[in-house]
């Protein structure tokens, strides 16, 4: 993305997360392909925009993750009423690197890390031990710090199309799409 397009993105989340109502407030709606065709759509938290798109971590073996190995398509929604945005993103996911990924672990709470080592994201429980009873006794053995598992890390999302919607109380909203092509990003405006 040019310097300007990730300004103003950037400007956008960050008067989002100073405002925000949410206890999440970076949460945003990722939606994957399954096996299926189907669309699949979860909340992660954003944890970067950045010139090659937006990044968010999770484990490489999740449901999410396995659908992104076959099909990188995503798409990326963030609705941030309180201060009258969405922003609709689509693209191709990458793997962030190594550093990447470990600069995030560290930001994680130990409860986070923890969890993240003790279950596996997106499997059947079958185990007669409750989760509770089983993430207690994980978190009582843990250690002060805690590596970060290869399975652990995130995703860099290159958007092919942004669209960028700020809500009018006359329903005329002001849409902004951004489009890659032929090497640029075109804008054009869209009606409400």
């Amino acid at each position: 993305m040019d310097e300007q397009l990730v300004s103003k993105l950037k400007q956008i989340w960050e008067e989002a997360k100073v405002n925000s109502p949410l206890n999440q407030k970076s949460a945003v709606c990722v939606s994957t392909i399954d096996s299926a065709g189907f669309p699949q759509s979860r909340f992660v938290d954003l944890k970067e925009i950045g010139p090659s798109g937006f990044t968010f971590c999770t484990s490489y073996n999740s449901e999410k993750g396995n659908h992104l190995s076959h099909n990188p398509k995503i798409s990326l929604l963030a609705w941030w009423d309180h201060i009258g945005y969405q922003i609709r993103v689509v693209g191709k996911a990458s793997p962030i690197s190594d550093e990447l990924a470990d600069k995030f672990w560290l930001t994680r709470s130990k409860e986070a890390q923890v969890a993240t080592t003790c279950f596996k994201q997106s499997n059947v429980w079958d185990s007669d031990i409750s989760m509770e009873n089983h993430f207690s006794a994980a978190l009582s053995a843990s250690q002060a710090t805690i590596s970060r598992p290869n399975s652990w890390g995130g995703y860099s999302v290159a958007p092919h199309s942004i669209e960028i919607l700020k809500f009018k109380d006359n329903r005329v909203h002001t849409r902004v799409q951004y489009l890659w092509e032929e090497a640029s990003w075109k804008m054009r405006l869209l009606q409400p």
